[in-house]
C-alpha cells in the first residue's frame, strides 16, 4: 500500500510540475532532481567523496541546466573540461584514474538527460514530454505483467534476476504501439511508422538504463539507490530508464526541425 500511495503521489506531482511550473520553475525543479540522482550515484558507484563529490553534483546540476536551455557548447571546449577534470582529480585529488573516470560520466549520465528533457518540453510543449515518460511507463507495466504472466528465461540473471525476455519483448511491443497510437495527438502531421521505430528504441533504450542501474546497485551490494521515495527506493529507481531513454526522444524532435 505504502508503494502505490508514494507511486500515485510522486505521478500526480510530477503531471502538476509538468503543466503548470514555468519553464524556469521546470529548470529549476529538474536541476533539484539532477543533484538528488547525483548524491545517490556517489554512493551506489563509489564516485567521489569530500570536495570531489560536491563537484561532481555542481558538474550534473550545471550540465543539466545547460542542455535545458539550449546553450550551443562545443565539442572541443567539453573535451577541455573533461581533461580538467581529470586533472583535478587525479593530480591534486588522489584519485585513480578509475575514480576519476566515474565521476566524470556523471554529468553525461544524470545531467544531459534531464536537461533534454526539460528541452523537449521548451520544444514541443508539455504533451511532448507527457508522451515520452507515458511510453515509458506503458513500457515499464508492460515488463512486469508480460514477465509475471510469460516470464520463462532470464533476461540478464546476473545483474537483475527477476526481469525476463517475454517481459522485455512484452513492454517493446506495448511501448512501441502506445508511442505509435499517441503521438498523432501531440504530433498530427509525424508519420506513425516513425513513431513506432522510435517507440522501439525508446523502450530499448529504456531496459538497457534500468538494466545499467542494476549493475551499479548490485557491484554496490545495494538494493536501492537511497530509502528517499516510500516503497520505491531513490530517485536513480524511479528515472533510471528515462535516463537512456530521453536523448533518443529529443534527437528525434530535433530532426523533425
Amino acid at each position: 500500500m505504502t508503494r502505490v500511495i508514494s507511486g500515485a503521489a510522486l505521478a500526480a506531482a510530477a503531471l502538476a510540475a509538468i503543466l503548470l511550473l514555468p519553464i524556469p520553475g521546470l529548470r529549476l525543479l529538474t536541476c533539484i532532481v539532477a543533484a538528488l540522482a547525483a548524491h545517490e550515484y556517489v554512493r551506489v558507484a563509489g564516485a567521489a567523496r569530500g570536495v570531489s563529490q560536491w563537484l561532481l553534483i555542481a558538474a550534473v546540476v550545471a550540465t543539466c541546466w545547460l542542455m535545458s536551455v539550449g546553450l550551443p557548447v562545443e565539442a572541443l571546449v567539453l573535451l577541455l573540461a573533461a581533461l580538467g577534470w581529470l586533472a583535478v582529480e587525479v593530480l591534486f585529488l588522489g584519485r585513480t584514474i578509475h575514480q576519476a573516470g566515474v565521476s566524470l560520466i556523471a554529468p553525461i549520465y544524470i545531467g544531459v538527460p534531464l536537461g533534454m528533457l526539460v528541452a523537449v518540453h521548451v520544444a514541443a510543449g508539455w504533451r511532448a514530454t507527457v508522451l515520452l515518460i507515458a511510453t515509458v511507463v506503458v513500457s515499464d507495466s508492460g515488463q512486469y505483467y508480460s514477465g509475471r504472466a510469460l516470464g520463462r528465461r532470464p533476461l540478464a540473471p546476473t545483474i537483475s534476476p527477476k526481469k525476463t525476455v517475454e517481459g522485455a519483448v512484452g513492454g517493446v511491443v506495448l511501448g512501441t504501439i502506445f508511442l505509435a497510437l499517441a503521438s498523432s495527438y501531440v504530433f498530427p502531421d509525424a508519420d506513425w511508422r516513425a513513431f513506432a521505430l522510435l517507440g522501439a528504441v525508446i523502450v530499448f533504450l529504456g531496459i538497457c538504463g534500468d538494466l545499467f542501474e542494476s549493475r551499479l546497485k548490485r557491484t554496490a551490494g545495494m538494493k536501492d539507490s537511497s530509502s528517499l521515495i516510500p516503497g520505491h527506493g531513490g530517485v536513480l529507481d524511479r528515472i533510471d530508464a528515462l535516463l537512456f531513454a530521453t536523448p533518443a526522444f529529443y534527437l528525434y524532435l530535433r530532426s523533425l526541425g
